[in-house]
């Protein structure tokens, strides 16, 4: 019992005193018709935490899509400037995917479920206005590393808008 809140009181201290972000990649929303929700949590100016979920909203057939139809990913992010409105970082990710995906003769596709882990790095830029607002742009890959079903590259790339409170 005395573990549970000593984790408890820690998470709370972490979220209830560092800089905080939530954000949505605008990008894939207008582009491919997918949703991208992150939350990013500041250890200290020169790295953070954060998750992002994304949701596939575009039909199966169509030729230019992720083929991951839910990926969750925590990210670890470490900045390598220490300017306050722009930054560059790089990220390390660990994504869990799931989607469909198409094996067979050409004629006569099948459509496969698969869910695997992918294991990735990303670079990028921030920028992050006075009254909060924050726009990120960023790209990366990561490799499934169990499945021999799905693809073997696990894309990461976004341009984000959100805000810090």
């Amino acid at each position: 019992m005395k573990k549970l809140v000593l984790i408890f009181s820690l998470l709370i201290n972490l979220i209830g005193f560092s800089q905080q972000e939530v954000k949505i990649d605008i990008a894939d929303a207008l582009v491919i018709r997918s949703l991208e929700f992150s939350y990013e949590s500041y250890f200290n100016p020169k790295s953070s935490v954060g998750i992002s979920l994304l949701f596939n909203l575009e039909d199966q057939d169509v030729k230019f899509r992720y083929n991951e139809n839910i990926m969750i990913t925590p990210y670890f992010r470490n900045y390598f400037t220490s300017d306050t409105r722009w930054n560059l970082f790089g990220e390390a990710f660990l994504s869990i995917n799931s989607g469909e995906i198409a094996t067979g003769e050409a004629d006569n596709d099948v459509l496969q479920k698969y869910t695997d882990t992918a294991l990735g790095i990303a670079v990028g830029s921030k920028y992050v206005a006075e009254s909060g607002l924050v726009v990120g742009i960023y790209v990366g890959a990561g490799r499934n590393l169990f499945g021999s079903i799905g693809p073997v590259v696990v894309p990461r790339a976004g341009l984000n808008i959100g805000w810090r409170f």
